[in-house]
C-alpha cells in the first residue's frame, strides 16, 4: 500500500501519522479532562488554591511580611529556572537540526528503531522545538503573573482598613492571579512530560504511542490520586481517594 502524496512529501508513514495524532489528541484531551475534572473532584492545583487564599489572608494580619516576600521569591525562581532551562534546550535542539546526518546515524544504530530519513528526523526535532516553545511561553507568563502578585501584595495595607468588601476583593484578586500562575507553571511542566513521549518518536512511532499513554497515566495519578494530594485534602475527602 503506497502512502498518499502528503505523507510521501514528508517521508511519513501511516504509523508516524497515527502516533503524532494520538500524541496531540492525548495531550489536548488530558488538559481538557484535568481542567474539568479538577472542578468536580480534588486535584493538586485546586487543593492548593485553598491554601493560596489562606496564605493571602494570613499575610493581611502580619506587620512583617518578609516571609511572604521570600515565599513569592522562591515560587518565582522555580518558574525562572524552568524558563531558562527551556531556552537552553531550545538552543540545543536548534543546533541539533544542523547535524541531522550524524543524528540519523546515531539513532539508526540503536536496537528496535525504525530508520528515518533526514527529512523525517528534522520533523521529529521540530516537534520537540514546538513543545519547548509552548513550555517557555507558559513559564514566562507565570513569571509575569507572579510579578503582578508581588505588586498587589505590596499594595495591601498592613492592617484591615477601609471597606471589608474591598479588602475581600483584593484578597481574591491576589489569590486568583497566583492560581493562574500556578496553572501556567503546571502546563509548562506537562510540556516537559509530553516532550519525553515525543522523544520516543526518535526510536519508533509505536513507542511514542506507548510513552504518550504512560505520561497521561503518570500525570493523572500525580494530580488526582497521589499521596501528596491525600495530605492536602480534608480528612473526609481523603477517605474517598485511593493511593
Amino acid at each position: 500500500m503506497t502512502n498518499p502524496v502528503f505523507l510521501s512529501a514528508f517521508d511519513l508513514t501511516w504509523a508516524d501519522l497515527a502516533a503524532v495524532l494520538l500524541f496531540a489528541g492525548g495531550w489536548i484531551a488530558y488538559v481538557y479532562f484535568a481542567d474539568s475534572q479538577g472542578q468536580r473532584v480534588p486535584s493538586l492545583h485546586t487543593s492548593m488554591d485553598r491554601f493560596r487564599r489562606q496564605w493571602i489572608v494570613q499575610m493581611i494580619g502580619r506587620d512583617n511580611r518578609m516571609m511572604d516576600v521570600n515565599v513569592m521569591r522562591n515560587i518565582t525562581r522555580s518558574s525562572q529556572f524552568f524558563a531558562s532551562t527551556t531556552m537552553l534546550i531550545l538552543g540545543a535542539l536548534i543546533a541539533a537540526m544542523g547535524y541531522v546526518p550524524q543524528a540519523q546515524d546515531l539513532v539508526s544504530g540503536l536496537p528496535f528503531t525504525v530508520k528515518a530519513s533526514a527529512r523525517l528526523l528534522e520533523i521529529k526535532l521540530l516537534l520537540m522545538v514546538v513543545i519547548f516553545v509552548v513550555a517557555f511561553f507558559k513559564f514566562s507568563w507565570a513569571i509575569r503573573q507572579l510579578n503582578f502578585c508581588g505588586i498587589l501584595m505590596a499594595a495591601t495595607p498592613k492592617t484591615p482598613v477601609g471597606d471589608p468588601e474591598q479588602l475581600a476583593a483584593h484578597i481574591n484578586r491576589i489569590a486568583r492571579i497566583t492560581s493562574y500562575a500556578g496553572s501556567n507553571f503546571n502546563h509548562g511542566l506537562r510540556s516537559y512530560y509530553f516532550a519525553l513521549a515525543a522523544m520516543a518518536w526518535l526510536l519508533h512511532p509505536w513507542l511514542m504511542v506507548v510513552a504518550t499513554f504512560g505520561v497521561i497515566y503518570i500525570l493523572h495519578h500525580r494530580e488526582f490520586k497521589s499521596k501528596t494530594l491525600l495530605a492536602l485534602v480534608d480528612e473526609d475527602t481523603s477517605a474517598e481517594l485511593k493511593i
